[in-house]
């Protein structure tokens, strides 16, 4: 006579161990994130009551105090063609109306298969056309968009809210 078979014992592999250690490693974060808050209601009673603001003096400007903010809203133009040149002649007419603003970013989308390297080389362009409006620092962006006719680019300019 045979002796009965022990049921086999289960083993995890080590990526469901992997699993584990890291769900466990996640509630210990949490659980030390949430032991470090302060007491939202002592913060709250301890915190003076705000006073009326007092009143600028007559003359007196207001600086905003931070880091400037972009516009949300997108200011757009399209160029088109092979001439440098005219390029940097159309951007300087469409921005003309924005010429006292800074660009904070500028996204680009150019048209056909080679429509990446088209906008690469318009944003490589605009500082030529508006240095004040488009210095060095201003973030560009190339995009491709089939829809568009070869040698065309849709430009998306987004401004800072305030003047240098």
């Amino acid at each position: 006579m045979t002796a009965p078979r022990r049921p086999r014992r289960r083993r995890y592999g080590p990526i469901v161990l992997a699993g584990w250690l890291f769900a466990d490693f996640l509630l210990v974060l949490a659980l030390v994130a949430m032991g470090d808050q302060p007491d939202p209601l002592a913060v709250q009673r301890s915190t003076p009551r705000p006073t009326a603001t007092p009143k600028p003096k007559p003359g007196a400007t207001h600086k905003p105090a931070g880091p400037r903010a972009v516009v949300r809203t997108r200011f757009e133009f399209q160029v088109h063609g092979t001439d440098d040149n005219a390029l940097v002649q159309q951007i300087r007419t469409a921005t003309e109306k924005n010429r006292d603003r800074a660009a904070a970013f500028v996204l680009t989308f150019g048209g056909t298969r080679d429509g990446t390297a088209y906008a690469r080389r318009v944003n490589d362009l605009l500082h030529r056309a508006r240095p004040s409006m488009f210095n060095r620092d201003t973030a560009t962006e190339d995009f491709l968009k089939l829809d568009n006719p070869a040698n065309t680019a849709h430009l998306w300019v987004y401004f800072y809210t305030a003047t240098r």
